[in-house]
């Protein structure tokens, strides 16, 4: 591939002027990297819709990210199935494509920045750091690859620069998307809520973005493009109803994303179905007998009857054929805007497909996420983040674990030192903020020998 050490640069290769080396020794490695981290063993213990003692079934972050992976290394082979002739002469984009590592690597490391209790979490965590810096999801993520990750001692995981970019879906700064919205400057002027139970959450999401502190990684993975590709690719623009964000993604965060999208509008509608969540008739209204199905019948009654069929492996045999249709729909679009294959590349699903995977995503957020059920879940975890970082807040000398105040005194503004706050409650697993809250705040509970 072409400038392929160029990409294979890792953070501490570029700071010491060090040699990059091969593909698929590097990809491998940064796999291997996110497997092994410690953020991401957590996502076993953080929630992907249902709670975590619901049963052992369902799905959890850590199991979505597998399936995304392994949803991502398909898209991958179907186009490079499609991209073969049968001489086998390759269109140009293949050699672009990542490798099964790197994708795989990309797909795996997508959520590691996930707080506890989802989006909840996240909401919470950011009314809290709204005056220093803010809390989003995919910007956690990226703080985790390059900074707080365990592999080396300044530069976090220390992933590559193609797996950075693939990760790095939002290539904006937290504060100059927020400077475009003078409805969320007016809210950062009042005064903070004494009784969460009423706050308004909704209005404290965050904006799609990488935080202030991260800079620097942004420069250096974007470097490799000329000046008119970063400038176009780093400006965003109005999405619907709410934060501006940015309107493009690079070649390997495109497939990541459609991988997502499909674990999220299939995968999950597995749990709902298996959990009786969603009706037969509900799905024979909204999906079966939709306009859009109408329009692109990808799918007849018999998908209907093995998805409500009380067999699992019935569920399992529709969901397969679901995933199936959409990864074999995939197909890759040049943007000539672009100079840079890896932003001129882009893959996407037939008008089809795309139609009727919109559908299903949007079928699971009426009907699942949306709920009371579901919601009040989340309110509840949205609680326990505000009322666990406001007291870390006030008492950090003992409250904090030792070697988290210890950080947290090497900190020279108050903005660095909520951020390690801010990480220390983003790292916890959901069942660890319950236990800590419990600990902490109810008098029957807690012990100095707890092991949370």
């Amino acid at each position: 591939m072409l400038d392929q050490l160029e990409w294979t640069q890792r953070y501490t290769d570029f700071l010491s002027n060090k040699e990059s080396r091969p593909a698929r020794i590097v990809y491998q490695r940064d796999r291997a990297r996110v497997i092994h981290s410690a953020s991401f063993r957590r996502l076993q213990a953080k929630t992907q819709i249902f709670g975590l003692n619901e049963s052992d079934f369902f799905r959890t972050r850590l199991t979505h990210s597998m399936e995304v992976a392994q949803i991502g290394s398909g898209l991958v082979e179907q186009l490079i199935t499609v991209g073969t002739d049968a001489a086998g002469n390759e269109q140009d984009y293949v050699q672009w494509l990542p490798s099964m590592y790197l994708i795989e690597a990309i797909c795996l490391a997508h959520d590691l920045g996930h707080p506890p209790y989802g989006h909840g979490g996240e909401v919470a965590l950011n009314y809290m750091m709204r005056h220093y810096g803010g809390f989003e999801g995919n910007a956690q993520t990226l703080r985790i690859m390059s900074k707080l990750g365990e592999y080396t001692r300044e530069n976090g995981l220390d992933l590559s620069r193609r797996t950075t970019l693939g990760v790095m879906k939002y290539p904006a700064l937290y504060q100059d998307v927020l400077s475009q919205s003078a409805d969320y400057q007016e809210k950062l002027a009042r005064p903070e809520t004494t009784d969460f139970r009423v706050l308004d959450f909704a209005s404290w999401s965050p904006p799609k973005s990488i935080y202030a502190e991260e800079k620097y990684i942004l420069d250096w993975v974007l470097q490799p493009f000329n000046e008119a590709d970063r400038h176009r690719f780093t400006q965003f623009s109005p999405s619907d109803g709410g934060h501006q964000r940015t309107h493009y993604k690079a070649l390997d965060t495109n497939i990541m994303e459609l991988a997502d999208d499909i674990a999220y509008g299939i995968h999950d509608l597995e749990d709902a179905v298996t959990m009786k969540m969603v009706r037969r008739e509900r799905w024979q209204e909204q999906v079966m007998e939709s306009d859009v199905l109408a329009k692109y019948p990808l799918w007849g009654d018999e998908m209907t009857e093995r998805l409500f069929s009380d067999s699992s492996k019935a569920r399992k045999h529709a969901v397969s054929q679901m995933v199936g249709i959409m990864v074999e729909a995939i197909y890759m679009h040049e943007n000539a805007e672009f100079s840079h294959p890896l932003l001129a590349y882009q893959a996407k699903l037939e008008e089809g497909a795309m139609a009727v995977l919109e559908l299903l995503k949007k079928f699971v957020f009426e009907n699942v996420i949306t709920i009371a059920e579901v919601k009040q879940m989340e309110y509840k975890g949205q609680l326990i983040v505000l009322e666990l970082f406001k007291s870390l807040r006030a008492n950090p000398s003992a409250l904090l674990p030792s070697k988290n105040y210890k950080k947290y005194l090497a900190q020279e503004t108050e903005q660095e030192q909520q951020r390690v706050i801010s990480d220390y409650i983003a790292g916890m697993t959901n069942t660890y903020a319950s236990r800590l809250y419990a600990k902490l705040f109810t008098p029957s509970q807690g012990s100095i020998f707890d092991m949370l």
